[in-house]
């Protein structure tokens, strides 16, 4: 029994299209924000780090539909969606001003973290081209009606920057709905994009209605009380442990709130020390709860980025196996290994995946 009508490539350009921002991540290495003299720059974006590791490390045809200010560092940035190998035919383009009075592109400063020293991000974001979009910039009956796309994946960071984005996403969904193309979503609540806007009100209030239009839901148990209201049961030190009882029963009220909802995904994640974390995964799907092998003290280079390669894991596996126990564990392998390397995005290949769902070790490869 399949979990997911999902689409016969044959019949559509691309097996994913991700709508969301997508910035320059400038990264200090080793060192602080506020000390360094040099960063290196990458791209990165919550939604479109999914397609990117759907293409990288799977093989996927994959698109992403964001907007730029057509400048030198909209022009970076789309040079680095290329090194992806994601297609950017599909990119809105805004005239620039000279100055980013009118439209901006987005900087996202975050540094690593070590030990006791958590990981920290500071984004300067506002007035960028991807949040300048509303409804009717895009030709969503051309992109799902006429090339065709197996999935699309769009989340609550993009729903978060402005009035406008989540009436985008309403109008990228009801379309792709028409044309028969899955569609997952990741809450990714961020306090610091909803803080200043109506906090979580404001969240549940687009999410809520987003919602109703979502095949697969992705989210920890943060983002479904933010975002959707929903609560684990226990107390407070039996969700510091990952109460997985509890949150099983949360996601039995969600589905009875969303039947739509055909999978709900999450990883679990207990933070021990910036660069050590208890990593896992859990997935419902078809009635029945699958949970990916607990991975204990796993060392971590760059956290950034892990949860959307899980999402890519996840969805890849959704797409070719219908499986939800291999679906999570896909997730779950390509999330442990995408933060092994620095970057929002995953550098691991289909392989490397493979062997460590099947249980390898870290012992040298020569």
């Amino acid at each position: 029994m399949s979990i997911l009508n999902v689409k016969q490539k044959s019949k559509c350009k691309y097996d994913c299209i991700s709508l969301g921002e997508v910035m320059l991540r400038f990264d200090p290495g080793e060192g602080r924000i506020k000390n360094s003299r040099q960063f290196r720059v990458w791209e990165g974006g919550g939604e479109y780090n999914v397609s990117r590791g759907l293409r990288k490390c799977f093989g996927k045809d994959v698109a992403v539909v964001t907007a730029f200010a057509d400048n030198e560092i909209g022009r970076l940035l789309e040079d680095l969606i290329l090194q992806g190998g994601v297609d950017t035919s599909l990119i809105k383009w805004m005239p620039y001003d000279g100055i980013g009075r009118n439209v901006r592109n987005g900087f996202n400063f975050t540094e690593r973290g070590f030990g006791i020293r958590g990981a920290l991000g500071v984004s300067d974001r506002a007035n960028t081209a991807a949040s300048k979009l509303k409804m009717g910039d895009i030709d969503w009956e051309h992109i799902f009606g006429e090339l065709g796309a197996r999935w699309l994946h769009t989340g609550g960071i993009f729903a978060a920057l402005s009035d406008t984005t989540p009436e985008v996403v309403i109008e990228a969904m009801k379309i792709a709905k028409k044309h028969g193309t899955c569609i997952s979503y990741d809450l990714n609540y961020r306090p610091s994009l909803w803080d200043h806007i109506g906090g979580k009100k404001r969240a549940q209030e687009v999410n809520k209605e987003l919602a109703q239009y979502v095949d697969v839901m992705i989210g920890n148990e943060e983002d479904f009380t933010a975002c959707l209201g929903f609560e684990i049961e226990g107390n407070e030190a039996n969700l510091k442990k990952l109460d997985i009882d509890g949150y099983k029963k949360m996601i039995r009220k969600v589905v009875e709130k969303y039947p739509n909802f055909k999978v709900i995904a999450t990883t679990l994640r207990t933070v021990k020390t910036a660069t050590v974390n208890d990593w896992g995964a859990i997935c419902y799907a078809g009635g029945s709860f699958y949970e990916a092998p607990m991975r204990e003290n796993l060392e971590i280079m760059d956290r950034v980025g892990g949860g959307d390669s899980f999402a890519s894991g996840l969805v890849y596996g959704l797409m070719e196996t219908q499986d939800g126990q291999k679906a999570v564990n896909y997730g779950a392998a390509h999330g442990a290994l995408a933060m092994t390397t620095p970057g929002d995005t995953s550098m691991a290949s289909l392989k490397e995946v493979e062997r460590i769902m099947d249980g390898g070790s870290a012992r040298v490869i020569r």
